[in-house]
């Protein structure tokens, strides 16, 4: 017998790749247990279901960096203290992190995509889980985005909950209007622009540096959580005046294109991952 949750919750995280460096990401989570009735006729109560695996998914997995410990791109993996510090190498250019080590997630896997992922789950989700369940199957489905969209990281230092990580992110659309008129073109150009970007915030930046022979950034903030470091290149990022909250993300894109628009009523509508943003209106 199986029982089913069919998009039980959706995390929120970034991850290392080995050509695009740090990805945002957004995914759907699903899953299927398989065993034997209980005396309640049941192969598990739905409430143990959603809440242990949905609670560990939220402890574990979002917004998180997740770090493929057997990839050749990881230089370096140190934990020490409570932290964990990590060096990525992509083509030409360096990462490292350095953050508590709630904050990084580590999976014993040459990369990071939705199936070795759910395989690293399933060996760590089963000692939690009734054993009366034979069988756990886990899968994560990006959602559906018909339109453009990008892919970015960020962190909150101010935030009380894990955004304040440093390195977490989304994959999200976008939509802009200009007059009342959807533009495509426009948000094209925003996605391209932000495909694979860290949206930084200037209060965060403590100044420039060379990794290799690539001028990168140099992040650092401390917060509830503790002390966050982030390194990479200037090409990879994206400096904002502000906090990057996705409300402030929007008005920031709306102020953007009004500058280039200035008798134009500009409405920005960004989505933090699956059905949530922010709107801002300019003009």
């Amino acid at each position: 017998m199986h029982l089913f949750v069919d998009n039980l919750t959706n995390v929120d995280f970034s991850y290392l790749h080995p050509t695009r460096g740090l990805v945002g990401e957004t995914w759907l989570a699903s899953i299927v247990l398989e065993g034997v009735l209980d005396d309640q006729g049941m192969v598990c109560d739905f409430g143990i279901v959603k809440k242990t695996v949905r609670d560990w998914l939220d402890a574990t997995i979002d917004h998180s960096l997740m770090v493929p410990t057997g990839s050749d791109c990881l230089l370096k993996k140190e934990l020490s203290d409570g932290n964990t510090s990590i060096e990525w190498q992509y083509g030409n250019k360096q990462l490292s992190c350095q953050s508590p080590s709630q904050a990084i997630t580590l999976i014993e896997h040459l990369e990071v995509n939705e199936f070795t992922v759910a395989d690293w789950c399933i060996r760590e989700l089963r000692p939690l889980l009734p054993d009366t369940i034979d069988r756990i199957q886990i899968s994560f489905t990006p959602e559906l985005i018909e339109h453009h969209f990008y892919h970015y990281s960020h962190g909150l230092k101010k935030h009380k909950g894990n955004c304040q990580r440093i390195a977490h992110g989304h994959r999200s659309t976008i939509e802009i209007m200009i007059d009342k008129q959807r533009n495509h073109d426009l948000e094209a150009q925003w996605c391209k622009h932000w495909q694979d970007i860290y949206v930084g915030s200037q209060s965060d930046l403590l100044g420039e540096e060379e990794i290799g022979t690539i001028a990168c950034y140099h992040f650092a903030y401390t917060s509830e959580q503790g002390h966050f470091t982030l390194s990479l290149p200037k090409s990879d990022c994206d400096l904002i005046a502000t906090d990057s909250t996705v409300e402030l993300i929007a008005r920031h894109i709306a102020t953007t294109i009004s500058a280039e628009h200035p008798k134009a009523h500009i409405k920005v509508k960004a989505f933090e991952g699956i059905g949530k943003g922010a709107i801002a209106y300019q003009g």
